[in-house]
């Protein structure tokens, strides 16, 4: 199945304690069906001193669940669903169901 979100992509959170806040796609598991968005479900981590960094308590990004993530349409910044369109040169695109604007240039 060809991927429905991206490295790069602008999101939209559906669910949890981030919904409605939007942000960029850092990382896709695919195999976990999860991704890492910048700024959004932020945790706390302990981080030990070492010789290279500084100990203390760091907010770093964790992993949420594709499920909870939209598109967000490149019109209106609105969550979209994604479909796929086959152009006339033969190249297959990401196309935002809401709006019907081909996302992949």
């Amino acid at each position: 199945m060809a991927a429905k979100i991206k490295k790069g992509d602008k999101v939209v959170v559906l669910a949890g304690r981030d919904k409605g806040r939007s942000g960029e796609v850092l990382q896709v598991m695919p195999k976990l069906e999860r991704a890492i968005v910048r700024g959004i479900n932020l945790v706390k981590r302990h981080q030990r001193q070492t010789a290279r960094q500084e100990g203390g308590i760091l907010s770093k990004e964790s992993t949420i669940h594709l499920s909870n993530l939209a598109l967000s349409d490149p019109k209106d910044g609105k969550p979209s669903r994604v479909g796929f369109q086959i152009l006339d040169d033969g190249r297959k695109v990401r196309v935002a169901k809401r709006s019907g604007e081909v996302i992949d240039g």
